[in-house]
């Protein structure tokens, strides 16, 4: 089996105003094949700065997402909570995902095949790419 990129978020929730609503989101992703969840790990930071890391079947407020189909667990190490956790403000919370590109395994073992290696990518945020796309001119 070809392994697609790997990619991986980290989803804020200022004030813990934390709904769910990813989860049905995420489980289309994963039903039409275009990502399979490898991780998945909530960070909470408390009013007094205090850390805390769970899993989905730990509070019921994250609970829809175990029945997302995935292999969550194993990835996600201490420093990456550290990490997340660092950049998190008192009283909120973050989801860390990390998840495979199915939709470009195909492309990702033909790089592979043909001796090609990454040398760079990443992720151009979204409210750089929409700036961009406003200052273009106008279709004729």
């Amino acid at each position: 089996m070809t392994l697609g990129p790997v990619e991986y978020i980290v989803v804020g929730f200022p004030g813990n105003k934390f709904t769910g609503d990813i989860a049905p989101a995420l489980a289309k992703l994963i039903e039409g094949k275009t990502i399979r969840i490898l991780d998945l790990l909530f960070v909470a930071k408390d009013a007094n700065g205090d850390v805390l890391a769970f899993e989905f079947d730990e509070l019921d407020e994250v609970a829809d997402f175990g029945e997302l189909d995935g292999e969550t667990g194993g990835l996600i190490t201490p420093d990456d909570i550290s990490y997340v956790a660092a950049g998190l403000e008192p009283n909120s919370s973050a989801a860390l995902l990390i998840w495979e590109d199915l939709w470009a395994a195909e492309f990702a073992g033909a790089v592979r095949a043909s001796g090609g290696v990454l040398l760079e990518g990443s992720r151009v945020p979204h409210d750089l790419i929409e700036a961009a796309f406003a200052d273009l001119p106008a279709a004729v």
